[in-house]
């Protein structure tokens, strides 16, 4: 029976538990006392709602406080093992498998490496499904244990009714790849598992704004810097995020070309790829087969020597036009968004903050409008390179939140284009 508003006894039953979980998880142990204020809720709700979710397997008790002149109160907790999701990070030199539990501790891990054939849709998907059987083997962990599977992709994600999740990837030459119907043909995973993608920026921000440098602001940006640029703008209205193309916004007018195609775009100065392609240019050494990561370790001790050795001022001079193009972009975030914080996480921002942040916050200052830059804040991410796989699991989890612990119906079936049936042939039996 649906009330004046619409919603039915359904709706508020699941809204209660949704309540109680998230309490309990984001500042969790509590008591049921503290749980009443904390959600809004009344002590008779609370209790039915707690002792639903006790039976469920979902919450456990975790010791006790004392009270102020009665019996000690009984602490709750959201109980670890009651889910497990699987994260997934589709990056530029590796796909990374990790699996957690329900408080997101690390279970096991997987990563296969990218190299000559980079985005190969079949090659990436045959990752994705290897990767995700390798982790449960190695935690013994049945697959229908599994809440769902995150995964974060480069490129715009449009959510569709007849194919599921599609990838607009133009840098990668991926054009509407049905990613979530070719996971799903041939799938390590029983149907009632969910594939849940998005893009990576966007499952960066996620995990920052939950566990990272972002808890507490209400208006935020997080920049995932790598072999390219993407960012997550966050805002009381998209509290779950908002991918915007940052990387490809003109900086240049008919500048270098940028790997979508375009001339001047950021991520053609600022990405990690162009970086160390303008250093070659310069005359940079960097030897042959030499992955992404490694150069750009070699570019860094190049322009900071350890020791007595003099800087190389080629080297040095390419990372100071990277820092005041990267600064330039993030003003127009500044501009355009009014954010409270802004955070550079990917590994490429992570090794490159360490040593320009102070640069980049200068170059952000001098392009902004004064008023929104004083009010901003420029710091690197604190979950380190794994950040998109933890943003990728989270994907699952919010979705388990969501339904209020209950666990989702059977996935849709998708149908596979014509021209991939051969991936079902050769997926692992």
């Amino acid at each position: 029976m649906a009330g004046r508003n619409g919603r039915t006894v359904r709706d508020l039953r699941r809204a209660n538990r949704t309540a109680v979980l998230q309490r309990l998880y984001f500042d969790g142990p509590l008591s049921r006392f503290e749980l009443g204020p904390a959600t809004g809720l009344s002590s008779g709700s609370v209790s039915n709602v707690v002792a639903d979710l006790v039976a469920d397997g979902l919450v456990e008790e975790a010791g006790s406080v004392d009270s102020d002149g009665g019996r000690p109160r009984t602490l709750l907790r959201v109980a670890p093992a009651s889910g497990h999701m699987i994260g997934v990070d589709v990056g530029e030199t590796r796909v990374r498998v990790e699996l957690f539990d329900l408080t997101l501790t690390e279970l096991a891990r997987a990563e296969r490496p990218l190299a000559q054939q980079r985005y190969d849709v079949d090659v990436i998907v045959g990752h994705i499904r290897d990767g995700i059987a390798e982790v449960l083997a190695a935690a013994g962990l049945p697959p229908e244990r599994l809440l769902g599977a995150g995964i974060g992709v480069p490129g715009i994600v449009e959510h569709t009714a007849d194919r599921g999740a599609v990838v607009h990837g133009q840098t990668i030459g991926w054009d509407a790849v049905p990613l979530e119907a070719l996971l799903r043909a041939g799938s390590p995973l029983p149907d009632t598992v969910p594939y849940l993608i998005d893009n990576g920026a966007k499952t960066l921000g996620q995990a920052e704004m939950w566990f990272g440098a972002g808890r507490g602001a209400r208006n935020a940006v997080v920049v995932l810097f790598g072999s390219g640029v993407g960012a997550s703008l966050v805002t009381p209205e998209v509290e779950q995020g908002r991918a915007v193309e940052w990387g490809h916004l003109t900086v240049r007018v008919r500048g270098r070309r940028c790997r979508c195609g375009a001339l001047g775009c950021l991520e053609a100065y600022a990405g990690a790829e162009s970086l160390l392609a303008r250093w070659r240019e310069e005359g940079g050494r960097v030897p042959e087969g030499t992955d992404e990561e490694t150069a750009l370790t070699a570019l860094l001790a190049a322009a900071h020597p350890s020791g007595d050795e003099a800087a190389d001022p080629v080297a040095l001079s390419v990372l100071e036009e990277t820092a005041e193009y990267l600064g330039a972009g993030l003003s127009d975030l500044i501009n355009l968004f009014q954010p409270e914080r802004i955070l550079i996480g990917g590994w490429a921002g992570l090794q490159l903050g360490t040593r320009f942040l102070p640069a980049v916050r200068r170059h952000a200052v001098s392009y902004a409008l004064r008023h929104p830059a004083r009010k901003v804040t420029v710091d690197l991410g604190r979950l380190g390179p794994d950040a998109v796989t933890v943003g990728a699991a989270i994907l699952p989890l919010a979705d388990f939140f969501a339904r209020g612990g209950r666990r989702p119906e059977p996935a849709p079936e998708y149908p596979v284009p014509a021209w991939r049936t051969a991936l079902e042939e050769r997926a692992p039996h």
